[in-house]
């Protein structure tokens, strides 16, 4: 199967360009917590999930962490190909939640096509709109949200995205995602627990109250 085919702009290349794409990528497995792109100098190239879970993070000059989007099935990643785009640096780690694999799609050939292709040139700029609203809406979730209604919301969506409301993740790993200090996340789950919301055992987190979430969100 050409997997190429998930991208919507592929059928409006010419086949040449379908021929040069659908030659250089391959697919790449990952097992959970590896490294697949790090930093804005690792030009790795576009990045499409064929399966399982990427997180897209920074890290702070201190080691703090904070996580820009997640990817899923057939999303692709752009941000892993900065080389791309000459006016952009941005400066993003990408590792594997579950176990994934990802097609991808080497910078240089990808590159040469938008160049000369207005139809991929348009999905480009499209993809990299989507990804930086995405950024400012984490932007303006972090200045004006307060930690206990961001960490609600956090909650309910981990338990939409694992299909269960009995969520295996540490406090740190919270932290990370929401770029915060694990014992600020500490600190708030035990007022979610006081106010029945939630139960803690070692390593799991179960949501007892969703509704309850939901109202501190609102």
């Amino acid at each position: 199967m050409n997997y190429l085919t998930y991208l919507s702009v592929f059928d409006k290349l010419t086949k040449s360009q379908q021929n040069a794409l659908t030659k250089s990528s391959f697919v790449r497995s990952l097992s959970k917590g590896e490294l697949l792109h790090n930093g804005s100098q690792d030009c790795t190239g576009l990045i499409l999930v064929l399966s399982g879970q990427l997180r897209a993070f920074t890290i702070s000059n201190d080691g703090r962490e904070i996580t820009m989007y997640r990817l899923f099935e057939r999303d692709i990643c752009l941000f892993s190909a900065s080389c791309i785009m000459n006016s952009i640096q941005f400066d993003i780690t990408i590792a594997a939640e579950k176990n994934t694999e990802v097609l991808v799609i080497p910078s240089e050939v990808y590159k040469s096509i938008m160049e000369v292709s207005a139809p991929l040139a348009n999905y480009t700029n499209d993809i990299m709109a989507s990804r930086f609203s995405e950024v400012m809406w984490l932007i303006d979730q972090i200045m004006w949200k307060s930690f206990d209604k961001r960490l609600a919301e956090f909650l309910l969506n981990e338990a939409n995205i694992e299909g269960t409301d009995t969520l295996k993740i540490t406090h740190e790993t919270i932290g990370n995602h929401l770029g915060n200090p694990r014992e600020v996340v500490t600190r708030m789950l035990k007022y979610f627990v006081n106010e029945g919301l939630i139960s803690l055992s070692r390593g799991t987190i179960e949501i007892t109250n969703k509704n309850g979430l939901k109202n501190i969100m609102d």
